[in-house]
């Protein structure tokens, strides 16, 4: 409709002015001339003025009226960002009644522009232009995007036989770049599979980009694996999300399962804090006999949000490490993908091809790099969340590089101090401290601590918990501010919320904290500071010397008391004062492990007490069940925050043979601020670490 109106306006306006004029009015053809008197009825020209005039303004009406109705209708399938809302769920229901379809996001209506490569030391500082006002600039850059369908055509995708087998019936395989399975006989379209190949950064079809299978699909999907030689799959999605399936769990538990005449056994699960890896076993049954097997890796990146992008992306770029790690040279297109196989899919796709990018030509692309492998699938890298994500992951790679080592290689690391580097190489020391140090302390994520009743409850008041991840309490009946203590939940090396991190309970919050460690099923306390120190009090004693207290609801009673090297280890009978409890519910033991070889200032003589107490640790919470472990010193920052980095670090060289001290800290400072304080208690990180290695030499041979 838009280029008629101009022409039809255009046609009706010139007999209206000249009407308009009469005999004596002139005026500029570009203005609009109106009469400021009644008609004269012997005037044919003012008579027509007054009988066009209504007639043209219902006619403009009913051109706005068009114009609105098809602008409207014209949007019904795409949705609005809005902050706030962020839509990482691959689909949104349309009607309850039809097939769910992906949301997809709207086309800048100012055209596409072009974007050009970013050299990688003004990477800084281009995504912090982009982020200005909400991210301005990189919702115009993203909405920029070719989607890809102009480019490609889906014929065998919209083929009656295999409409069923796509997830969503609006994110389909380009017919040009599908992955085609081999035909079985007297099946028709037994061919298809919702998979296109993707290349990487120079790899032809390096990837393949997948739908999560469907129940009816799980068979194509190992017939595809098999066919295409693949020993990695990167799997994004879990396997239900906000109660809705996202993907269909293609594997067995244990043991071995066959889809279609493909065998599948589990050889291994490793269950990590942001991902879990599985390995199998597979082998096609066929009837003139069976083929050699081969081993498939399973990598499930499992920290991705119901809605938006990680809250870092260091988790991510330690998932995509050991897919790089895991997948053999030789091997066939690492299979990706989530749900519907375009947005996380695209996004992790990206960051691996930008970083070699990175590496190879010292700048990124990401534009052009997602507009090239929207022409293989399209929609690839669904939404804005995700596309800037992408920024931010090659931002922390750029600034941090890869400080993983392997353990036999930590010796010739500490000799680097101070030591100076390049990007993308290990950095010494005081260099990774001080860039720790960098790390911003999110203050608009500190509401409820600061509020001015629970200021009350922080002994140091730059050390209170971010609202994202603080313990929550029960709220008192009619009593405010009830809920708030000041303890953070931290994430260990296999489990989410593994510790609580807290400062030393003052008088008048002991009670809280007993009641966090009862309403949390906390078993274990670690004490990192002493009573007083310096003659100043630096934890109120929340236990009894001897015999019993009653905090609140919670009665305390010691039943013993042990010194062991520098450890005093306490038990509790913790009792829960509440007639409506049934009694099993009632009574609980807590063991509180005392470390006393931890000045205020300074760090432990030697690492082995720690090592001692870590295990000490880890052995009651393998007979307690692994309910969140309390950690605290005074403030709950820099001795608390060492011992936890510390018990990670140590679990990752038992598993792996690998440590990265310097994410490891990173990751604690972005879940608590001013975890592990100094320098002096980085470097005691790696010196523990080398002793650990020291006193159990069979690690120092891990790879």
């Amino acid at each position: 409709m838009e280029p008629l109106c101009p022409l039809l306006l255009a046609g009706f306006s010139l007999p209206l002015t000249r009407a308009l004029r009469g005999n004596e009015t002139a005026a500029d053809s570009n203005e609009t001339t109106t009469t400021s008197g009644p008609p004269d009825p012997g005037g044919s020209q003012p008579l027509l003025a007054w009988l066009l005039l209504p007639l043209l303004l219902l006619l403009l009406i009913l051109l706005l009226a068009a114009y609105f109705f098809r602008n409207v209708v014209g949007q019904l399938g795409y949705s609005v960002t809005c902050p706030g809302m962020w839509l990482n769920g691959p689909h949104v229901s349309f009607d309850p009644t039809e097939q769910q379809r992906v949301m997809l996001l709207s086309r800048s209506p100012s055209g596409p522009k072009k974007y050009f490569p970013i050299p990688v030391e003004h990477l800084e500082e281009e995504i912090r232009i982009r982020s200005a006002d909400d991210c301005k600039q990189f919702r115009e850059e993203f909405n920029s995007l070719p989607s890809g369908h102009i480019q490609g055509t889906f014929e065998l995708a919209n083929k009656e036989e295999n409409r069923d087998k796509n997830r969503y019936p609006n994110i389909l395989p380009n017919d040009h770049s599908r992955v085609i399975l081999s035909q079985v006989d007297g099946i028709p379209c037994s061919d298809y599979i919702n998979a296109s190949y993707i290349d990487g950064y120079k790899e032809k079809n390096k990837f393949i980009a997948a739908q999560g299978p469907k129940q009816e699909t799980v068979n194509d999907f190992w017939r595809m694996i098999w066919e295409q030689k693949s020993a990695t799959i990167v799997m994004l999605t879990n396997l239900k999300e906000r109660k809705e399936e996202k993907c269909h769990q293609y594997w067995p538990d244990q043991g071995c399962w066959t889809y279609g005449n493909i065998r599948v056994c589990v050889e291994d699960c490793v269950v990590l804090v942001d991902y879990t890896i599985r390995k199998f076993c597979i082998q096609p049954q066929l009837p003139e006999g069976c083929k050699a097997p081969r081993l498939v890796s399973q990598l499930h990146f499992t920290s991705w949000p119901d809605f938006g992008v990680p809250f870092t992306p260091i988790g991510m770029l330690k998932f995509l490490k050991k897919v790089k790690t895991l997948n053999p040279i030789h091997a066939g297109p690492i299979v990706v993908h989530c749900s519907a196989g375009v947005g996380r899919t695209g996004t992790f796709i990206v960051i691996d091809a930008m970083m070699a990018m990175m590496h190879a030509e010292q700048k990124v692309d990401v534009f052009e790099f997602v507009s090239r492998i929207r022409n293989q699938r399209p929609q690839m890298v669904q939404t804005d969340m995700q596309y800037t994500f992408i920024y931010q992951a090659l931002l922390e790679y750029y600034l941090y590089g890869d400080t993983e080592l392997d353990v036999s290689s930590l010796e010739k690391h500490l000799q680097t101090l101070p030591g100076t580097s390049t990007h993308f190489d290990k950095i010494g020391l005081e260099e990774e401290f001080r860039k720790l140090t960098n790390v911003r302390i999110m203050k608009e994520n500190m509401r409820t601590g600061n509020l001015p009743a629970n200021m009350k409850k922080a002994r140091v008041i730059q050390i209170i918990p971010y609202d994202f991840n603080r313990v929550i309490l029960s709220m008192k009946r009619g009593q405010e501010y009830t809920d708030y203590i000041n303890a953070s939940f931290i994430d260990g090396y296999r489990q989410k919320d593994y510790f609580i991190a807290t400062q030393g309970p003052l008088a008048h919050t002991v009670e809280d904290f007993w009641r966090m460690i009862w309403e949390w099923k906390s078993h274990t306390i670690v004490m990192l500071t002493e009573v007083q120190e310096r003659e100043q009090d630096k934890c109120y004693q929340y236990w009894p010397t001897e015999g019993s207290v009653t905090h609140g609801e919670m009665t305390v009673e010691i039943k013993s008391d042990t010194l062991s090297e520098a450890i005093s280890i306490r038990d509790f009978l913790v009792t829960f004062n509440q007639p409506q409890a049934r009694q099993e519910e009632q009574v609980r033991v807590v063991r509180q492990f005392h470390f006393h070889g931890w000045p205020e200032i300074g760090i432990p003589a030697e690492g082995k007490g720690m090592i001692d107490l870590i295990a000490a640790v880890q052995k009651q919470q393998q007979q307690t069940g692994n309910h969140p472990i309390t950690v605290h010193c005074s403030a709950g920052a820099g001795r608390t925050g060492t011992f936890i980095a510390l018990s990670n670090i140590l679990e990752r060289v038992k598993a792996e043979g690998l440590l990265d001290v310097f994410q490891a800290v990173k990751s604690l400072r972005l879940q608590r601020p001013h975890m592990v304080q100094t320098l002096e208690q980085y470097e005691f990180c790696y010196k523990v670490v080398q002793d650990f290695i020291d006193i159990f030499s069979d690690y120092a041979n891990f790879k």
